[in-house]
């Protein structure tokens, strides 16, 4: 699944709130709870890197991807706005 489907989704899940919905589930549960998600997420990226295990490092970078994308959700950042501050940063050097 590509980034931009699972926004998509997640987008879906937000403004459908379905009762049965890990996305929505989370929403619900207020942006405290998807930040410290992301905390536990990116710690497990990390000790996955260090014990060099790829397909640990991209099982836990997956996890913080999705993670990542509720929270843009939760806050209404979209990827066109993640993708403008990179091609900034990219021109700026």
């Amino acid at each position: 699944m590509k980034i931009e489907d699972l926004y998509q989704v997640i987008l879906n899940r937000k403004k459908q709130m379905p009762k049965n919905s890990y996305i929505a589930d989370l929403i619900r549960s207020g942006s405290d709870q998807v930040i410290q998600k992301i905390g536990e997420e990116a710690t497990e990226v990390i000790i996955a890197a260090k014990n060099k295990s790829k397909q640990r490092l991209v099982s836990e970078s997956a996890d913080l991807w999705f993670h990542l994308l509720v929270l843009f959700v939760d806050k209404d950042v979209s990827l066109e706005d993640i993708y403008n501050e990179l091609e900034k940063r990219r021109k700026e050097k």
